[in-house]
């Protein structure tokens, strides 16, 4: 028979690899689960395994990923992983690369989100096209949030500070609660009903669940279908909600969104000065490089994948690192072992030892060691060493071995 296609095994391994680095699915994916096995290794990196009824799977989380926790792993969690399914060439094993790992209760929250995400994504709700341009130089604008709080007064201050001739017009909204998704959406086509130049809808930090009525279908849906340039600005930096992915500019902050609405009456008066036209030419040059220089980029990384790159080299890494380490305790282990032959051999020699087992040690007047009979003489006092103390004694005669006068004894 004759045989055909015979590959080696890492030629098997490395095309099961790109196999899964190809699978847009493996590369975000999110896996529910119990936390078995879980290990803080040394590094900062946290090895475990995710386990349901049906099966389990193998888990890391590299120490430059642990931003993505935000509490202590342990044993028996209901959690929520975010991550990449990857093949480590070297063992021909897959596993669960973790970027972030979510406690369950508000993991189910962020199911949904995801969902609602993909489905917004897929119907093209956030493509680039569909953004519409924020105007340079407004004349009102408009917001729609708490009219309590500190959002609404960052932006008031943000906004006055930077430009006091825009108008702001304040939709008093229900940010949080049943009644939240309503009165948002009322918000937004209220203003733009009045015609303002730029909205920022928004409100200050919270839980995902203070933040939800900003991941509703309705209030996703009114802010793309608004008219009017649309700036997000929901919670802190790291807060992200699905009016940022259909609005046509996502703030971090409310203070950051009055900035990026309001241009700075500063600006203003020093380009009517003469420097306006030099200035934009040179930022619209610097832009379109860094654009360019952007894309180039993008595509080089998506074809070299260094991510994959990466995490191979980590994991060779680390099993180097854990060879070596496994290597030095056996030395350490040796070498203890050797030690302590020597220290037994050591007693034997050590006098202090003779003495313990019933041996003394003479010595003269002088502290000499007596070990001839010739050394001493009758009267003569001599002190005798026993292993509990000193005997101060005196020669009261002297008697040699028979046929060995002066020998040692």
């Amino acid at each position: 028979m004759e045989i055909r296609n015979v590959v080696t095994v890492g030629q098997l391994n490395s095309y099961i690899k790109n196999m899964f680095t190809q699978d847009y699915l493996l590369q975000r994916i999110f896996v529910k689960g119990e936390v078995s096995n879980c290990k803080y290794h040394s590094s900062g990196h946290i090895y475990f395994t995710l386990k349901d009824s049906r099966g389990t799977i193998s888990c890391v989380m590299f120490a430059g990923s642990r931003s993505g926790l935000s509490f202590r792993m342990s044993e028996g969690q209901q959690v929520i992983v975010g991550g990449t399914v990857d093949v480590y060439e070297r063992d021909g094993k897959y596993q669960l690369y973790a970027k972030q790992i979510m406690l369950d209760g508000s993991g189910q929250l962020y199911e949904r989100f995801e969902m609602l995400k993909r489905e917004l994504e897929e119907s093209g709700m956030f493509a680039r096209e569909y953004k519409q341009p924020i105007p340079r130089f407004i004349r009102t604008l408009g917001v729609v949030t708490a009219d309590t709080g500190a959002a609404v007064r960052d932006i008031i201050q943000v906004a006055g500070r930077r430009n006091p001739y825009v108008q702001i017009i304040l939709y008093p909204a229900i940010v949080q609660g049943e009644a939240a998704v309503g009165s948002i959406v009322r918000g937004i086509r209220a203003l733009e009903a009045l015609g303002v130049d730029v909205m920022i809808v928004g409100r200050g930090g919270g839980s995902i669940e203070d933040l939800w009525a900003f991941n509703e279908r309705e209030v996703a849906q009114a802010v793309f279908d608004c008219s009017v340039p649309v700036i997000s600005a929901v919670g802190h930096e790291t807060d992200t909600t699905i009016i940022d992915f259909v609005s046509d500019l996502r703030a971090p902050t409310p203070s950051a969104a009055a900035e990026l609405a309001v241009t700075d009456i500063r600006e203003v008066l020093g380009e009517l000065e003469g420097r306006k036209d030099a200035l934009a030419r040179l930022m619209q040059r610097r832009i379109q490089e860094k654009r360019m220089k952007a894309r180039q980029m993008e595509l080089k990384l998506k074809a070299a994948s260094p991510a994959s790159r990466i995490r191979e080299r980590k994991m060779a890494a680390l099993s180097a690192e854990e060879r070596l380490q496994e290597r030095m305790r056996r030395i350490l282990d040796r070498r203890r072992h050797e030690l302590a032959i020597y220290i037994e051999r050591m007693k034997g020699l050590s006098p202090l030892e003779k003495l313990s087992s019933g041996y003394s040690y003479v010595e003269d007047q002088a502290g000499r060691n007596v070990r001839s009979v010739r050394q001493v003489r009758e009267g003569q006092d001599i002190t005798i060493r026993v292993k509990d103390g000193r005997i101060q004694a005196r020669t009261t005669g002297i008697l040699p071995l028979p046929g060995r006068p002066g020998e040692l004894c």
